[in-house]
C-alpha cells in the first residue's frame, strides 16, 4: 500500500512505494514558477484567452504589469530574439531552462556545462536578466502567496495519480521502486497556455510538466509512466532486438517522428506501450490506430500480452520472451498490409516535439506517395502513370530518382528485363539517396546474374556494400547475394 507524505519546502506530495521508496513524486518546481513568470511579463501570451487557464495566470500578469521593473525592456527583447515558431516549443526551451537551474540568488547551472540540454544552453544568457527580475519583482514573496493555488491543483492530481500508477505496476507486476535511484517526477504549471503535456528524462529522471486542464491529464501522464518502467527493460535486450532491425525499413514514410524510425528500442517501447494501453482501456481499436501511425510492433505486442497476463513472471523478465517470439518473416508480412495515416493524430493534450516539422511535399512528392501506394497493391499501370507523372512535377532530385526506380521495379515485375536495367541506370544518374541507391544496385546486380554476367553481378553488389545510407535489409541482401554469386 503507498502512503502520502508532504514535504513543505519545495510543496511536494510524495507517493511512497515499498519501504518508503521515494521515486514517485507529484510536486512543483519553484523555478518552473520563476522562469515563467518572467516570460509572461516579457510577452508570453500563448492561449492567455482560453478558458482553462488557472486564474493565477492573469492575476500575476496584471500584478506585474503594474510594477516598475527596470530589467523589464531586456527582458522583453531576449524573449522576442528567442522566440520559436510556435507556442508549445517557445514554452519548451524555458522549461527545460527551469529544469536544468538551480534557483536562486545566481541561478546557475545545475549540473556540468556538457550535461546541460541544448535548448536550455541557447538560453543562457537569460540567466543575468533573470537574476535582476527575481529581485526586482520579488519574486520569492509572489511564490509564497501562489502556493495554495499549486497545492489546489496538485489535490486535483493526487488521487489520479496514485491509482494510475498502482495500476500499472499491478499490471506491469513490475515495483515503482525497482529501479534504484530513478525517479518519476510530476511538476504542476500554472503558469503556462493551458492542456500542454511536456516530458523531459534527464539522466535516471523523467519529468513530467502540466499545465491547466479541465480534467487532469491522466492519460498522458500515465504514457509518460509506463515509458520509465518499460524502457529501461527494453533497453536491456537491445542488442537481440538489433538482430530486428530490418523492420525500420517498412516505417520510412510513416507519420510519425523521425528518432522512432530510426531506432528500434524506442519503436518498440512505443509500440508495446501503445498494446499495453489497449488492455488497460479494453480499446482493441488502438492497436489498428498505432500501427498505422507507425508503431508496426503494436499489432505483435498485443497478440503476446494475453499470454503475459496468464503466466506469473513480470515484464522485467518476460519481455526476452517476447523479443524471441518475433518472427521476421511474419512481421514483414503483417507489416506489409499497413496503410499508414496521412498525418500523425493529435490529442488535446498537446506533446512537445523537440525536432523540427517534417517538410510539405512537394507535387513530385505528393504523387510519388500515391504513386508507391498503388505499387504495394500491384497495380501497375496506374502506378506506372504516377511516377511518370512525378517526373514531370517540381521536386527534387532524389524524388525524381524515386520516380525512375518506381518504374524500373514495374519493369522488372513484367519480365522487361533490359528497360529495367536502362530505368535503374536512369536512377542512379538522378542522384537518389543513400537507401533507393543501394537498392538499385542491388537489382541490377540481380539482373547482370540473371543474364549470366556474375562478374558484372558481384562489382554491382560491392558498391551496394559501400553505399552511405544504405538501409539494412539492402545490406543483408547485398552480401548473401553476393556470397552466392561467389560460389556459382
Amino acid at each position: 500500500m503507498k502512503r502520502i507524505s508532504i514535504l513543505a519546502a519545495i510543496c511536494l506530495l510524495s507517493l511512497k512505494g515499498l519501504q518508503g521508496a521515494d521515486n514517485i513524486q507529484l510536486g512543483v518546481n519553484p523555478n518552473l514558477f520563476y522562469v515563467l513568470a518572467a516570460i509572461n511579463a516579457a510577452g508570453y501570451d500563448e492561449g492567455i484567452q482560453l478558458p482553462d487557464n488557472n486564474p493565477l495566470r492573469q492575476q500575476l500578469r496584471d500584478y506585474l504589469a503594474k510594477q516598475r521593473i527596470e530589467v523589464l525592456p531586456k527582458l522583453r527583447a531576449f524573449y522576442s530574439k528567442h522566440e520559436q515558431r510556435n507556442g508549445v516549443q517557445d514554452l519548451s526551451q524555458y522549461i527545460s531552462y527551469a529544469l536544468s537551474v538551480t534557483g536562486p540568488p545566481d541561478f546557475s547551472w545545475s549540473t556540468r556545462d556538457v550535461d546541460v540540454p541544448p535548448d536550455a544552453m541557447a538560453l543562457a544568457d537569460f540567466t543575468p536578466l533573470l537574476i535582476d527580475f527575481y529581485q526586482q519583482a520579488h519574486l520569492d514573496q509572489l511564490w509564497e502567496r501562489a502556493k495554495p493555488a499549486y497545492e489546489k491543483e496538485m489535490v486535483k492530481y493526487h488521487s489520479p495519480l496514485l491509482a494510475m500508477t498502482t495500476n500499472v505496476d499491478a499490471y506491469l507486476r513490475s515495483p515503482s521502486g525497482g529501479y534504484l535511484g530513478r525517479k518519476f517526477l510530476v511538476y504542476i504549471d500554472l503558469l503556462g497556455a493551458p492542456e500542454i503535456v511536456q516530458t523531459r528524462n534527464y539522466g535516471d529522471s523523467a519529468f513530467i510538466i502540466v499545465t491547466p486542464s479541465e480534467q487532469p491529464r491522466t492519460f498522458d501522464i500515465r504514457h509518460a509512466y509506463l515509458f520509465f518502467q518499460i524502457d529501461p527493460i527494453v533497453i536491456k535486450y537491445g542488442v537481440v532486438l538489433d538482430e530486428k532491425r530490418s523492420i525500420l525499413d517498412y516505417v520510412r514514410n510513416a507519420p510519425m517522428e523521425e528518432n522512432f524510425k530510426n531506432d528500434l528500442v524506442l519503436l518498440s517501447d512505443e509500440s508495446l506501450i501503445k498494446a499495453i494501453e489497449s488492455r488497460l482501456d479494453k480499446d482493441p481499436a488502438e492497436v489498428d490506430r498505432a500501427a498505422r501511425q507507425g508503431f508496426v510492433l503494436t499489432p505483435f505486442f498485443s497478440e503476446q500480452l494475453p499470454v503475459f497476463e496468464k503466466q506469473e513472471q513480470g515484464m522485467r523478465y518476460y519481455f526476452e520472451e517476447m523479443v524471441k517470439a518475433i518472427d521476421l518473416r511474419r512481421e514483414d508480412t503483417r507489416i506489409a498490409g499497413i496503410r499508414f495515416d496521412a498525418a500523425p493524430l493529435v490529442r488535446l493534450g498537446k506533446q512537445v516535439t523537440v525536432e523540427a516539422p517534417p517538410p510539405k511535399l512537394s507535387p513530385s512528392g505528393a504523387t510519388l506517395e500515391k504513386a508507391e501506394d498503388l505499387y504495394l497493391k500491384r497495380n501497375l499501370d496506374p502506378a506506372k502513370d504516377l511516377y511518370l507523372k512525378s517526373l514531370e512535377q517540381t521536386g527534387s532530385a532524389a524524388e525524381h530518382a524515386q520516380a525512375w526506380y518506381g518504374l524500373a521495379r514495374i519493369a522488372v515485375l513484367q519480365n522487361q528485363p533490359d528497360a529495367a536495367v536502362k530505368l535503374f541506370e536512369k536512377t542512379l544518374g538522378a542522384s537518389p539517396d543513400g537507401q533507393t541507391k543501394a537498392w538499385t544496385l542491388v537489382y541490377l546486380a540481380r539482373l547482370a546474374r540473371a543474364a549470366g554476367d556474375p562478374e558484372r553481378a558481384a562489382k554491382f553488389y560491392q558498391d551496394a556494400l559501400s553505399v552511405s545510407g544504405a538501409s539494412e535489409m539492402a545490406l543483408k541482401a547485398a552480401q548473401t547475394e553476393l556470397k552466392n554469386t561467389s560460389k556459382n
